[in-house]
């Protein structure tokens, strides 16, 4: 199967694909037609039926899973599919959503095998209860080893467990240069830091904020998890590492005049170390799926503001 954006106009293309986003709108002529924003692999495809009966519009919903047939056209400048057949997916097909919605190279199993060893490697008594405690919640766990970190750049399947991994990777590297500042509490906030996120984002596929996400965010949602699970632990709100820790959580976005997110900038050498490396991770993996989809030498960013150039790595593959 050809990606998407590598096909042409005219082209003809099939398969199984996630309704990740639907409209429907009234044609001029009285009939409704339907807008989709359909997923495979990663690529976000818009596609459009014309001329939709009452049962594709009740069945045809956000987050299911059909098979179609289509044609590439171009709408004002962009490509979409002209849908011509589509039904619903069914246990017949044998079709897995979470497939859909993976990216290449990203195994759940082996990320939460790696995530269990560091939490072993813990070894503050206070910091290694927190966790644990955390992480032997059934439902922050199946959350966290599920669901996308975002709905841009890790959007895809345990894409939250991705990051959280390589976020710790990362740590590992960089902390034997810097002896002065405290690895547990460095590793403990690497572990923990978007544990809100399993708030924010209560489902895997397609999923949106919810209610107390979009109210309070998962910066403060994720301090209230902390400081449960202490609770919980029988650990003092008080205790010093308790302390660093959630100091780590609530810069970790960096300065608050930046207007990230932060609700206090850092002031201690772990929330320094901890933001920096965070912020080096995620706009590494930015650019990297900014450049896997890239097909001209300079390709603008929404999230850098400007071009960034992605010839050299598309002259790589």
């Amino acid at each position: 199967m050809s990606a998407f954006l590598d096909m042409n106009e005219g082209e003809l293309i099939s398969g199984f694909f996630l309704v990740r986003e639907r409209e429907i709108k009234q044609a001029s002529n009285g009939s409704e037609y339907a807008n989709f924003i359909l997923e495979r692999n990663l690529e976000l495809i818009p596609a459009r039926l014309w001329d939709v009966t009452a049962e594709q519009r009740n069945q045809l919903q956000r987050k299911a899973v059909v098979k179609l047939e289509g044609t590439i056209t171009s709408y004002k400048g962009q490509k979409q599919v002209n849908i011509r057949r589509v039904r619903l997916a069914t246990e017949d097909d044998g079709v897995n959503v979470s497939e859909l919605i993976s990216r290449k190279g990203v195994l759940r199993e082996e990320l939460w095998h790696d995530l269990r060893m560091m939490m072993e490697d813990i070894h503050s008594e206070v910091l290694s209860a927190i966790v644990k405690q955390l992480y032997s919640q059934k439902t922050i766990r199946e959350r966290m080893t599920t669901i996308p970190a975002s709905k841009a750049y890790y959007h895809y399947y345990a894409g939250l467990l991705d990051h959280i991994v390589q976020v710790t990777q990362s740590a590992y590297q960089l902390l034997p240069l810097y002896p002065f500042v405290n690895r547990d509490i460095v590793l403990t906030a690497c572990l923990l830091h978007d544990i809100g996120k399993t708030e924010v984002f209560t489902e895997v596929v397609a999923p949106e904020y919810s209610t107390e996400g979009e109210m309070l965010g998962h910066l403060a949602l994720g301090l209230e998890l902390i400081s449960e699970a202490a609770r919980e632990a029988g650990i003092s709100v008080k205790d010093p590492e308790l302390l660093a820790l959630k100091h780590c959580i609530a810069s970790q976005m960096g300065e608050v005049d930046d207007g990230y997110g932060s609700t206090v900038s850092p002031k201690t050498a772990e929330a320094l170390f901890f933001h920096y490396i965070k912020q080096l991770n995620t706009k590494l993996h930015a650019f990297e799926m900014i450049a896997e989809n890239a097909r001209e030498p300079w390709t603008y960013s929404s999230l850098f503001k400007r071009k960034m150039y992605t010839e050299q790595r598309n002259k790589g593959e």
